[in-house]
């Protein structure tokens, strides 16, 4: 039996593409393994469309190499589109046709055999929760069930990559819910590259992001490992009385990476304003904290909050223009 392939579902190196001499894309590389799911993440303008497109054969590069699955885009387009499956952010869709109909002439498209097609559909319709609607004229359906038809589109014929831009564009929560727990539950069957302005979700959702600004990469990561890079150590804030020299050790009992940090005065009735930092990559201590502090007979804990900077914010600190 042969061993499974180690190589890349997606390789981009030194990526550019250049409209009229005006540079879009200005040495992309980045790397997903196969299985992952990641987030491509950038203001507007950044390249990430031009990105998805180079990667989808639509648009060729000016220079650089993109791989899926280990095939050349450039020189080999019609077998890399047969290892995608690419949701594009307006996602068109025939009005005219009902879901099942409309599933049932892609999967001809797609090369699915006779005899594939009717349980293929069946556990797409599933998968995507369609069972309701699946009679329904497309043009009737919402648009949650809409970003359902083209998810089920894209991962119908089972590719190894899927490609979705914007995929939760224009939902209400309860959608967007339902479409997070949808790309979920592809993580390790598919490989999955997600554009989306919705960060939030790109957070919940991806296990690591890659941030391009003005046609580079300008972050990549996993969301803890970018609050690092860019914020430092998480913080936990503590309003606590006791004897602070023996705090140290207490809190190397919880976790090896917690560290007080220098600490003012206690207040009038005893309590000290602490700060306290840890590994981003820890779990939350707060109640392993409370626990501690509450067996020691020697503390008081009056108040206990933690400090943890969102994925938008690293965002926003990765892609602003750094003041002169």
């Amino acid at each position: 039996m042969s061993e499974p392939s180690t190589e890349p579902a997606i390789q981009v190196r030194d990526l550019v593409k250049t409209y009229a001499g005006h540079p879009a894309v200005r040495g992309v590389s980045f790397e997903v393994a196969r299985g992952e799911i990641i987030g491509l993440l950038g203001p507007n303008g950044a390249g990430k469309s031009t990105t998805l497109r180079i990667l989808t054969g639509y648009l060729p590069a000016t220079s650089g190499q993109v791989t899926v699955c280990g095939v050349d885009v450039a020189s080999r387009p019609s077998e890399v589109k047969n290892l995608l499956g690419y949701m594009p952010e307006n996602n068109p869709l025939p009005d005219d046709l009902r879901v099942h109909e409309y599933l049932h002439l892609r999967g001809r498209l797609k090369g699915l055999r006779r005899r594939q097609m009717a349980p293929r559909l069946d556990e797409v319709v599933h998968l995507c929760d369609l069972g309701r609607v699946r009679d329904r004229i497309i043009g009737k359906l919402s648009k949650g069930y809409r970003q359902r038809v083209g998810i089920a589109d894209a991962i119908l014929a089972e590719p190894p990559v899927i490609i979705m831009d914007e995929p939760t564009i224009g939902l209400d929560p309860h959608q967007i819910l339902a479409v997070r727990d949808l790309i979920a539950g592809l993580r390790g069957r598919m490989t999955v590259l997600i554009s989306s302005h919705i960060l939030p979700e790109i957070e919940v959702t991806c296990d690591r992001v890659v941030i391009v600004n003005q046609g580079r990469v300008v972050a990549a990561g996993t969301p803890a490992s970018l609050r690092h890079e860019f914020f430092g150590p998480g913080h936990y804030e503590l309003e606590l009385s006791g004897p602070l020299d023996a705090l140290p050790a207490l809190l190397a009992g919880i976790h090896p990476s917690l560290t007080l940090l220098p600490a003012p005065a206690p207040d009038h009735a005893g309590f000290a304003s602490l700060r306290l930092t840890a590994d981003p990559a820890a779990p939350d201590l707060r109640e392993a904290l409370v626990n501690a502090l509450a067996r020691d007979p020697r503390f008081r804990l009056r108040a206990l909050s933690r400090t943890r900077h969102s994925l938008e914010e690293v965002f926003l600190a990765a892609t602003t223009p750094k003041a002169a």
